[in-house]
């Protein structure tokens, strides 16, 4: 078993007014050379828009791109014709493929919003763009990891070109989960959105990071109510 914690205080960070972003991984003027990625896990923002503020158009290929929204509403509008908004409880994915363009927007006025921006990067390259997204409901993800993409079309969530399994899960305290990794070439990076856990007997705080490889499975304690788990298995090797 391989092990790498990213304690939250040591991510890169960017405030550029109405943006107020910590990076995981090295992005944009962020530039750490043992901070790369976590296999195919690229990027991994959190990301902070001010009230009537976001990104512009801007294109992108050849990546899987996650949204989660925390808190607020998100305008995504894109070269494929779709205009939607995303909010607290949805998952966005969009396989930028052969090339697409987006904009993001804080719908709201009076209130920042806030989501992760998760790249990973794709087994496939040049396919044909596309754009999808869920909505869960609260009872999907309460003491137990919900699954919210995967490799395959018919399973629960987005599916993106990887193989990849993302699960959420809000828990009580004193909860005990083990995760069963998918593939043995895989690994699990946990993202704590709320609260804290431990992993392997490492104590995780809010938004801390921690890389798990080379192990079957790994058990999570939480330490307190409402702890929140993003879970990313993905493949260790390009």
């Amino acid at each position: 078993m391989k092990t790498i914690i990213h304690k939250a205080d040591t991510r890169g960070h960017a405030n550029h007014g109405w943006l107020d972003s910590h990076h995981t991984f090295s992005f944009a003027n962020y530039y750490n050379p043992e901070r790369m990625n976590f296999g195919a896990l690229r990027v991994l923002n959190d990301d902070n828009v001010a009230a009537g503020m976001g990104f512009g158009t801007h294109p992108h290929d050849n990546m899987e791109i996650i949204s989660i929204p925390l808190e607020g509403d998100l305008e995504h509008k894109d070269s494929m014709g779709n205009t939607t908004t995303i909010k607290e409880g949805d998952i966005q994915v969009m396989s930028a493929g052969t090339g697409v363009f987006h904009s993001e927007y804080n719908k709201n006025k009076d209130r920042a919003v806030k989501f992760l921006q998760i790249w990973v990067f794709p087994n496939q390259k040049n396919v044909t763009p596309r754009y999808d997204q869920i909505t869960l409901s609260n009872t999907d993800t309460q003491n137990q990891l919900f699954q919210i993409l995967s490799p395959n079309k018919e399973d629960d969530g987005v599916w993106v070109h990887q193989n990849a399994w993302f699960h959420l899960g809000t828990f009580d305290t004193d909860i005990s989960e083990t995760y069963n990794l998918k593939k043995p070439e895989n690994g699990v990076y946990v993202f704590v959105l709320e609260g804290s856990a431990t992993i392997n007997g490492e104590n995780l705080e809010k938004r801390d990071g921690f890389g798990i490889w080379d192990t079957d499975s790994f058990t999570i304690n939480t330490k307190e109510n409402n702890t929140r788990l993003l879970l990313m298995e993905v493949p260790m090797k390009l």
